[in-house]
């Protein structure tokens, strides 16, 4: 009998995690108005929290986001050395104070330079991208013509749902990729490191749609386990990009997977 309501309870919080919608942070994007998803998934049990599960399976362009696989496939292709490898600066600006310099994948992935990716993109080629795309298995696998700027407003599309499928192969190495370019994409990705977690992440920003998309990505290891996290949302007006990371640290400190502040 003691297993049969040990089965019943685990049973329940697994089917529950799967349907959040009175949750104290889905009550705050309904308080914002705002059209969002979030995931948040165990490594070890596979257990997942998710809210608006309708939009966590429909697909957004990435925007930076797609920096992670592209961190990979680069060093792979050995388009750059490694992470200190530096692409010079034309002079012309860029738009950002911090993109107005000498790059490298150390300053470039934190700081989502477009114009350094851009520049690796058109050496990596439509043909290798979709050869990669494919292997990988990322979102709706599609490049488009513009190898430059496929993943800001070109034809590949992919899902929070997917996000979460796709880093949980990363964190096992699962992808064709050297040890070494898993390592640095790694040590690129930690945003926050403490006594309490280790946080790595990847926000984006689709600005050349209509409703633009905001994502934030990642995974969070605590010493009780692992937690992968995929959000995004559309943005309105930008004052709306700073729900992506909100709401992601909201429902961590909600699910009790971090301390509240």
């Amino acid at each position: 009998m003691m297993r049969v309501k040990t089965f019943l309870v685990i049973f329940l919080v697994l089917a529950l995690g799967g349907c959040n919608s009175n949750t104290v942070t889905n009550n705050y994007i309904e308080d914002k108005k705002l059209d969002a998803t979030i995931i948040v998934s165990s490594l070890k049990t596979g257990e997942e929290f998710i809210i608006n599960k309708e939009r966590s399976n429909q697909r957004y362009l990435p925007a930076s986001a797609f920096k992670i696989p592209n961190t990979l496939i680069v060093l792979q292709e050995e388009i750059i050395k490694d992470e200190n490898d530096i692409i010079r600066w034309d002079g012309i600006d860029k738009g950002l104070f911090e993109w107005n310099q000498d790059q490298s994948l150390k300053t470039a992935l934190p700081s989502s330079c477009v114009w350094f990716y851009q520049e690796l993109a058109k050496k990596v080629g439509i043909e290798k991208y979709s050869e990669y795309l494919n292997k990988i298995s990322y979102g709706n696998k599609k490049v488009g013509a513009r190898v430059d700027s496929f993943w800001l407003e070109g034809d590949i599309r992919i899902s929070a749902k997917e996000q979460i499928d796709f880093l949980k192969k990363v964190y096992h190495k699962e992808y064709d990729f050297d040890e070494d370019n898993y390592q640095i994409l790694n040590d690129l990705m930690i945003e926050e490191k403490n006594a309490e977690y280790i946080l790595r992440g990847k926000t984006g920003w689709a600005q050349r749609v209509d409703p633009q998309i905001g994502w934030y990505v990642g995974y969070i290891e605590t010493d009780k386990d692992t937690w992968f996290f995929a959000c995004n949302l559309d943005i309105r007006q930008n004052s709306d990009a700073g729900y992506r990371k909100e709401l992601v640290f909201k429902y961590l400190r909600e699910l009790k997977i971090i301390k509240e502040l």
